[in-house]
């Protein structure tokens, strides 16, 4: 079941692929966190995690996260995409910035990969507090 809050958000996407995408999202991410999606301002998010950063800063965040987005789906990945370069250089057509993977079609990457980087970056980021930022890694 999803949220009413996350359903009504969907709802507001233009483009008709990125819906498809967000379904195809949800999907693999509760199936990586056991979680359900709840709203984080505009990002689907799953499960959360507490960071501390050296600097004293420290708060909660998505474990796991999404953004449909105009130009592309947004994947996050707090602990870093370098955390994942192996991986990534296998997913297909995607371009990255610090902690998140921009993806034009799910068609046209290898969701099982996308699925991997997802499943690994959730369990590091839920293994305890993490100390790291998303350059760090």
């Amino acid at each position: 079941m999803t949220s009413s809050q996350v359903e009504a958000h969907l709802a507001k996407v233009r483009s008709a692929i990125r819906r498809r995408d967000a379904e195809t999202m949800i999907e693999l991410m509760r199936r990586v966190t056991g979680e359900e999606p709840r709203m984080w301002a505009t990002v689907v998010g799953f499960g959360e995690y507490h960071y501390k950063y050296a600097s004293g800063r420290e708060g909660d965040a998505p474990a796991a996260g999404f953004a449909p987005r105009a130009a592309a789906t947004t994947v996050y990945l707090n602990d870093g995409v370098g955390a994942h370069a192996d991986l990534l250089e296998k997913l297909g057509p995607h371009t990255t910035g610090v902690g998140c993977v921009y993806i034009k079609k799910l068609d046209d990457i290898d969701l099982a990969v996308l699925e991997t980087v997802v499943r690994r970056s959730y369990q590091t980021l839920t293994a305890g507090i993490y100390t790291n930022r998303a350059r760090e890694s």
